[in-house]
């Protein structure tokens, strides 16, 4: 269970991660340079879904995990930064490699 929270963590990071910069990059330039403010309305809610789940996974994986307080606060604290999925990624998956393999 353990190294599973932790996957399905990384996944849905890198999920709200690319989210967030097609919101910022794609969805925000048609609302205000080519007056489409549904790319905002649709994207955003794509985005808002997945910042859920992220939360949510995140709290599942420092759990089974017991992290200290401390790595889910930095955790979250990229999310909310353009590409710091980047960083959060190669940081989940160096504790990944890490893992002895699930039976």
């Amino acid at each position: 269970m353990r190294v599973k929270s932790l996957g399905q963590f990384r996944v849905v990071a890198y999920l709200e991660g690319i989210s967030y910069l097609l919101l910022l990059g794609v969805a925000m330039p048609l609302k205000y340079l080519a007056d489409l403010p549904l790319a905002v309305r649709v994207m955003g809610s794509v985005h808002g879904a997945l910042f859920v789940a992220f939360v949510v996974t995140l709290v599942r994986a420092a759990w089974a995990r017991r992290w200290p307080i401390s790595r889910p606060t930095w955790m979250f604290a990229t999310s909310l930064v353009p590409f710091g999925m980047v960083v959060l990624d190669r940081a989940v998956r160096r504790e990944l490699d890490a893992a002895p393999a699930a039976r």
